[in-house]
């Protein structure tokens, strides 16, 4: 559930479960925070994304056709392109919350983190990437490893912000003719709860 008076995407990243990858409380004041989504259809279809700073303000929305083969690839998409135009707007090893409603990219980009810093025991952790996706995977890993953290939430789709964008790109033209936004997040901010867990996840175990 969204609380009143905080930051959209934010809110999501907290409420949303993170495969593979415990959600300790630092991970509720990101960076940033990067939602995705990709949509296929037989006669066209389109790549949504929305990029935030923890304190709630929007760098871009981004909304573009596409026709990709199928809508596992057009989520890899999705994210590729959010992913790069993220890294013109962020400072080196920003730390960022990726929120998709693609449940295997999602446990994808974690394995990758975690494979990335040494896995807490010997357990193996296998990535599967679609036909069709693997060029893209290999640029989003490319972006990731720029990243001081990365997390990835699974949401809901009838959640993701980035689903009307990306079912409907006909409709957000006008989104093309926006300036690009360089916004970085208060440093205060960060500082100034970076010990207290958010009210979403302040009453759940550390087992979560």
């Amino acid at each position: 559930m969204v609380g009143l008076g905080r930051p959209a995407l934010r809110d999501l990243f907290d409420d949303a479960p993170t495969p593979l990858i415990g959600h300790p409380p630092r991970t509720h004041h990101l960076d940033y925070y990067l939602a995705t989504d990709g949509s296929y259809r037989e006669h066209g279809g389109g790549l949504g994304a929305v990029i935030e700073t923890r304190d709630g303000l929007q760098t871009d929305r981004l909304s573009r056709p596409d026709q990709s083969p199928d809508n596992n690839v057009a989520e890899y998409r999705a994210l590729h392109l959010g992913l790069d135009v993220l890294a013109t707007r962020m400072p080196p090893d920003a730390s960022v919350g990726v929120l998709v409603d693609h449940a295997e990219l999602a446990t994808n980009i974690n394995s990758y983190t975690l494979r990335r810093h040494g896995p807490p025991d010997d357990t193996p952790l296998s990535i599967a990437i679609p036909e069709g996706a693997r060029q893209h995977w290999r640029g989003i890993q490319a972006r990731l490893a720029t990243l001081g953290e990365v997390r990835a939430a699974r949401v809901d789709g009838s959640l993701n912000p980035a689903h009307p964008l990306a079912n409907d790109p006909e409709a957000y033209t006008h989104l093309e003719h926006r300036p690009a936004r360089c916004l970085l997040p208060t440093a205060s901010y960060q500082r100034r709860n970076e010990m207290y867990p958010p009210p979403s996840r302040a009453r759940e175990t550390s087992s979560d």
